[in-house]
């Protein structure tokens, strides 16, 4: 017989990681929302790519929530993998080359003015996506069996 995984994934860290991904995916959107209809014309590269860091952190925190329904799980990886690539990215092109930013992005300076929590929250989220697979369901005659 398999191993049975517990019926809720996102309690205790899981719970505290879709949290912060939503506060991210709220705070990322409100912020590219007032830059892009304020002030876009004076840095759209940097309004654009905090348009992207929110819709990148609404999809990570849809998709770690439904990650145990299938491709779910995919998705949550691709868009924690991209967050981590962008945070790097940007962070790096922001501070050897300050002049591609006029303005901070969610993601400049490797998440500077949020407390570098775009920096840390993918390694977390890829830490917990490692750990906490989906089972895969398996039919065996009349029952169905979950596997890890």
């Amino acid at each position: 017989m398999s191993t049975s995984v517990s019926s809720s994934r996102l309690t205790g860290i899981g719970r505290v990681l879709v949290i912060v991904y939503a506060v991210m995916a709220l705070a990322a959107t409100g912020r590219s929302f007032v830059q892009i209809f304020r002030q876009f014309d004076e840095a759209p590269l940097a309004y654009a790519l905090s348009a992207l860091a929110a819709a990148v952190y609404v999809l990570a925190t849809l998709a770690l929530v439904l990650a145990k329904r299938s491709g779910w799980y995919t998705i949550a990886w691709i868009a924690i993998v991209f967050e981590l690539t962008g945070v790097i990215v940007v962070g790096a092109l922001s501070v050897f080359l300050p002049d591609l930013f006029p303005h901070d992005t969610v993601w400049s300076m490797f998440g500077r003015g949020y407390l570098f929590i775009p920096l840390v929250l993918p390694v977390f989220g890829i830490w917990w996506l490692r750990t906490h697979r989906p089972a895969h369901s398996v039919q065996v005659g009349e029952r169905t069996e979950v596997t890890a």
